[in-house]
């Protein structure tokens, strides 16, 4: 018995040093591949929720290879298990738009006149987030723009694989239109408004409503370092910051593919540029080019990268980045020319800042009104830091009270 049980101690005591040593060796790999220049906002701050988040999906892949659950099951887990008490200025319900879950915030102060009615789309990289990990973020704004919030619970992938997302946005955001009159909001005044993934979300959302006679037009959309095109994976805010947390180059290429098609097999070609043929990748220049970059964002190390063509069997598998439902960026001048007004925020030290740069050039270009709001020491996700105590970042309040 008492070599059983010493046997017991000692292959324990194996397990934990190893899981250790293997949670450790990741992070320093992580380590190795990642950089935070001097100009971001806090970079001490930034550099202990890198480890963090690492060492959270470090632990979601052991737990997946010894069979307990999968590692994007334990990530989702540990991100939402915080709840929030009551507020007291808002009403908060849970509620099913379409069978979509949606949890609408509402301020509790009688309004002078109809509210403003605000489509939030969560990000995460269509891989992660919900309703929790968006909570203070959507009661900030219902607070303090004073609007009826509805964030949206869309299907996650990779479990449920592009368009399920967008349409679940779609769904939710048409249900409310049809029902306002129930929340005490204006028709005239709606507006969808997401960060990271959930821009590209509200982004493909106002595109398809532009051109519906059937329900009141969108009064604005707010696009937060919104990912809008997956043409080009070396413009250069993917050279310049590759390795800057909390969106690495590749990891922001494996999410697209995993909201796709569930499948990251052809993310070497998608990095460098051999996923779309040539002439396509022409066509669409006139939108997606480094020309349309303004010079003072390359100053900081850029190089231009050879068109690559690649084979029928690659694009045939991935093909499907071309629809401006996904990818927001190749949708026709007849559709961006009918777009509200619109606030797109980005952050100078993240890999999908010159997507929001190209789509704010290609509103301006049709004649749409754009707001926008450059963040110079900011990172991507440092908007949902605006309120993490002692890990909150000025920089993403500064963001939050423009988007406000």
């Amino acid at each position: 018995m008492a070599v059983a049980y010493t046997l017991l101690v000692l292959f324990l005591a194996v397990f934990v040093a190893g899981f250790i040593l293997l949670v450790m060796g990741a992070i320093n790999f992580d380590f190795s591949n990642s950089e935070i220049p001097p100009g971001v906002n806090q970079p001490v701050k930034l550099r202990i929720i890198h480890i963090i988040l690492i060492s959270t999906a470090v632990v979601g892949k052991i737990l997946e290879n010894i069979g307990i659950c999968s590692g994007a099951s334990f990530v989702r887990y540990m991100q939402g298990r915080k709840t929030l008490g009551v507020d007291t200025k808002l009403f908060i319900k849970d509620l099913r738009f379409e069978k979509v879950p949606v949890r609408i915030y509402q301020p509790k102060d009688p309004p002078a006149t109809q509210r403003r009615g605000v489509m939030f789309f969560h990000g995460g990289g269509w891989v992660f987030g919900s309703l929790e990990t968006h909570e203070k973020l959507c009661r900030f704004i219902a607070r303090e723009s004073e609007s009826v919030v509805v964030s949206v619970g869309y299907r996650l992938a990779p479990e449920h694989k592009y368009p399920a997302a967008y349409e679940d946005c779609l769904h939710a955001t048409i249900h409310f239109m049809n029902n306002i009159e129930h929340y005490g909001v204006d028709p005239a005044r709606v507006i969808v408004c997401g960060d990271s993934a959930g821009g590209n979300l509200a982004a493909a959302v106002s595109q398809t409503l532009a051109g519906r006679s059937d329900l009141p037009k969108l009064r604005a959309q707010i696009l937060i370092y919104p990912g809008l095109q997956a043409l080009d994976f070396n413009l250069p805010s993917y050279q310049q910051n590759r390795g800057v947390p909390l969106l690495f180059r590749e990891r922001a290429a494996f999410y697209l593919l995993q909201y796709l098609n569930g499948d990251a097999s052809n993310l070497e070609e998608v990095l460098e540029g051999s996923h779309i043929p040539i002439d396509m990748k022409l066509n669409y220049r006139k939108w997606v080019s480094p020309d349309n970059i303004p010079e003072k964002f390359k100053v900081r190390g850029y190089k231009p990268h050879v068109l690559l063509d690649c084979t029928t069997e690659v694009y045939e598998t991935v093909k499907r980045l071309c629809e401006p439902n996904l990818c927001p960026l190749l949708a026709e001048d007849a559709i961006v020319q009918q777009l509200p007004e619109s606030f797109i925020l980005t952050c100078e030290y993240d890999v999908l800042r010159d997507d929001g740069l190209l789509y704010k050039k290609r509103l301006e270009d049709n004649g749409v009104r754009v707001t926008w709001y450059h963040l110079e020491d900011g990172f991507h996700g440092v908007i949902n830091s605006f309120n993490s105590d002692w890990l909150s970042f000025s920089s993403g309040k500064r963001g939050l009270d423009n988007i406000v």
